[in-house]
């Protein structure tokens, strides 16, 4: 079977991620997607007073792209770049737990999703060139195993938990907790491939250019 070629004169258009975390990055490139730009914004993630988890992953991600593609505007050479933000929050019912920063939250976390399960929703929001807006909310049911002290305390000392929505790092060392996943595991590390993938291919991005490159 003869291999597809890319016609010399094609230019991919350009793409922006509106973050700096190096999970979302290393998902897009698992699926073949460099971004020209990482963008990250600065934003206030605190909770409204009655938001739900779930609105409030959904706004976070609009907000965070639109931050991005303001920024890319002002840039020629990104001035007509498809941008991707997305925000991650994990829930035990209508409880929002924190991105965690100290130990002491992360302790709490891990005691309370030991034994039970939470969910996992994450917001992603594409930004077209011309300004129009797609979203995407995916949410995913995590299961996790009934945690010792010890496994705890342990999982304390390795300092994965530092910065992660719910205290811990599915792709990590905690995925040993994980005893049920129902939805999208990419989604719960930080991206959802599936429908990033949907979103820019339904908006005329050629998204698996790329793929022909490969060996």
């Amino acid at each position: 079977m003869t291999k597809p070629e890319i016609p010399e004169e094609f230019t991919r258009p350009k793409l922006v991620l509106a973050s700096a975390s190096p999970r979302r990055l290393e998902l897009l490139q698992q699926i073949g997607l460099e971004p020209d730009a990482l963008l990250p914004c600065d934003l206030d993630e605190t909770p409204g007073k009655t938001e739900l988890p779930r609105t409030l992953a959904s706004r976070l991600g609009r907000e965070k792209a639109r931050a991005a593609a303001r920024i890319a505007l002002s840039r020629p050479e990104l001035a007509d770049a498809y941008v991707i933000g997305a925000d991650t929050v994990v829930s035990v019912g209508r409880r929002i737990l924190p991105k965690c920063e100290l130990s002491s939250e992360a302790e709490q976390c891990l005691q309370l999703l030991s034994g039970r399960a939470h969910r996992v929703h994450t917001g992603v929001c594409l930004i077209v060139p011309g300004g129009r807006e797609r979203h995407k909310l995916i949410e995913t049911r995590v299961r996790f195993k009934r945690l010792s002290s010890s496994e705890i305390e342990t999982y304390l000392e390795s300092g994965e938990w530092r910065g992660k929505a719910g205290g811990y790092a599915i792709q990590g060392l905690a995925g040993a907790f994980v005893i049920k996943l129902i939805g999208s595991y990419s989604s719960v590390v930080g991206l959802p491939l599936y429908e990033t993938m949907s979103l820019l291919v339904g908006e005329g991005f050629p998204a698996m250019t790329s793929w022909l490159n490969r060996v």
